[in-house]
């Protein structure tokens, strides 16, 4: 799959598209009927699939503090876009003078001039241009005038059952991974590489795996039992995705302890699946009661895994 990041890159052989445009946070089983109906359109019209997301989102630019936790970050939704056959994937960059546009230039100046759609699937709550006055019935009008026909994603997953980012994002919440899983059409899980970190859990027996979440905001919070996928094996843990309040952390990040393996992990990619919840992040009074807690996680882990 072609990745475009940036309205500059977009070149004149990328001219003539089927294009949809969303979020596809999580690619869940909702997107993935759109996707296929996307697709098989486009294949009709021999043109190339092509999703078309805003990065960051704007509500990430807009209201940071109420932006949603992402449920796949985009290196993520390129790899699940691209497993579902998408063509192309273009990430425009989102931020103030961007937003600005009117919707007539959005229409005229992306859409049809720079990507020369020819059949678009949109959401028909889909907003954009300046004071959001642009709308579906703006793009059916527009669609009229400049030859391009315009589906809502609706028509697609009317008849199947409501899935939903948010839906997902509340089962996550609740540490209802079987639900998610449902909706997802697979486990949820948290890539990343290992990294360096101040080798605490080392001076009580419980080294960890740690990455950095770097601004990715987590729809799980808290100590999980998990599993771990690294060089192809496959491993139990217990894990802590959070701050590490008792150690004065600020960054939000993850470390894992990887049952029974030994081996140096720097550097290398791991994933990792959350099973099921043990319990809130809490701070506790020292570092021994930490240690304490941390046994007792990983004795509970250890049942709810075996």
């Amino acid at each position: 799959m072609e990745f475009i990041r940036g309205l500059n890159n977009v070149k004149p052989h990328h001219k003539g598209c089927v294009l949809t445009i969303g979020k596809f946070d999580g690619v869940h089983r909702g997107h993935q009927a759109v996707l296929a109906n996307v697709l098989e359109k486009a294949k009709s019209l021999s043109l190339p699939a092509t999703v078309m997301v805003f990065e960051p989102q704007p509500e990430e630019v807009f209201m940071p503090d109420k932006a949603p936790a992402r449920i796949s970050p985009l290196r993520e939704k390129y790899e699940l876009l691209s497993q579902q056959g998408v063509d192309r994937l273009l990430a425009v960059r989102f931020n103030a003078e961007f937003a600005k546009q009117s919707a007539d230039t959005f229409v005229h100046d992306l859409l049809v001039d720079k990507l020369g759609v020819k059949f678009l699937v949109v959401g028909d709550d889909f907003r954009f241009g300046n004071g959001r006055k642009g709308d579906f019935e703006m793009l059916e009008a527009a669609g009229r005038q400049y030859g391009f026909e315009v589906v809502s994603t609706h028509s697609f997953t009317m008849h199947a059952h409501r899935i939903s980012s948010t839906a997902v994002r509340e089962a996550l919440a609740n540490s209802d991974f079987g639900l998610s899983t449902e909706m997802l059409g697979r486990p949820f899980a948290i890539h990343g590489r290992v990294v360096h970190g101040e080798k605490k859990g080392r001076t009580i027996g419980f080294p960890t795996a740690n990455v950095m979440l770097k601004r990715q905001k987590t729809p799980i919070h808290g100590v999980f039992a998990v599993r771990v996928d690294v060089d192809g094996q496959h491993f139990n843990g217990v894990a802590n995705i959070g701050t590490r309040p008792t150690v004065n952390g600020v960054r939000n990040q993850l470390e894992v302890h990887i049952f029974d393996l030994s081996s140096d992990l720097y550097g290398k990619p791991i994933t990792v699946f959350p099973m099921a919840k043990i319990r809130d992040e809490i701070k506790f009074e020292s570092f021994d009661a930490l240690k304490d807690q941390i046994q007792a996680d990983a004795a509970k882990a250890r049942l709810l895994l075996a």
